[in-house]
């Protein structure tokens, strides 16, 4: 069988691994999955106890789950290196680095203002403190990796890598939480505008908005989320 990616919807940071499967160009599926209203349930809970996304559904039928393992083992199967590096090299260990801070302190910094965003009915007082420890925690992970971005075309040399597709799916959070001013980290928004261009994010990116993009011919079309858990979530 063909590897399924359980994506998120809306704004999920799964969408980099959308781009990154479809940059490595071998067979997959999608299934699609609305984080406000079929992940917090016993069902999806026997697929994924986190009740989260991603989750991947191997080509040998096991359930794996987090994008760090998710992306290891998406880079495993690139043989052709198009997302990726030798494991041995210094662009390795670039590459994962980043994307440990990403997926990470990065990632986490958002925690609050997605408290705030899914209790909107909570006392204003509880949201305030929310939003406003949310921005400031934002704001420092916002610092770090803006002096973390070198000076080339991508976080790791001039092409797209697992490490740019770990942190699109995340770095449009900002501008959904309002949470800093883009224009005070000039490096990232540049970055963030050669990544957004790239093929394959325009794919993951329509893909997300529910459009058809032709794309390169690896998806081999979506599953239905009850399908999956009838089937993976014994």
């Amino acid at each position: 069988m063909e590897p399924i990616l359980l994506y998120g919807v809306p704004a999920g940071s799964s969408m980099g691994l959308v781009a990154a499967f479809e940059r490595v160009g071998q067979p997959y599926r999608l299934c699609r999955v609305d984080m406000l209203t079929e992940m917090k349930n016993d069902a999806y809970a026997r697929i994924n106890g986190r009740q989260e996304t991603p989750v991947l559904i191997t080509d040998e039928g096991r359930v794996l789950t987090e994008t760090m393992a998710i992306g290891a083992w998406l880079e495993a199967r690139d043989t052709q290196r198009r997302i990726s590096f030798d494991p041995r090299s210094p662009e390795a260990d670039r590459v994962h680095q980043l994307m440990a801070f990403v997926n990470t302190g990065f990632t986490a910094a958002f925690t609050p203002l997605w408290a705030a965003y899914e209790m909107e009915s909570a006392e204003p007082v509880l949201l305030a403190t929310l939003r406003d420890f949310g921005r400031k925690a934002v704001t420092e992970r916002h610092d770090r990796l803006e002096a973390m971005i070198v000076n080339t075309a991508f976080l790791v040399g001039d092409r797209l890598t697992l490490a740019d597709t770990t942190l699109i799916g995340v770095a449009r959070w900002a501008e959904f939480h309002q949470a800093v001013d883009g224009a005070a980290y000039p490096k990232l928004a540049a970055l963030r505008r050669r990544i957004e261009s790239d093929p394959d994010v325009r794919y993951a990116q329509a893909i997300e908005d529910g459009e058809k993009p032709a794309g390169s011919g690896a998806c081999l079309g979506h599953i239905p989320l009850a399908g999956v858990l009838e089937r993976f979530g014994a």
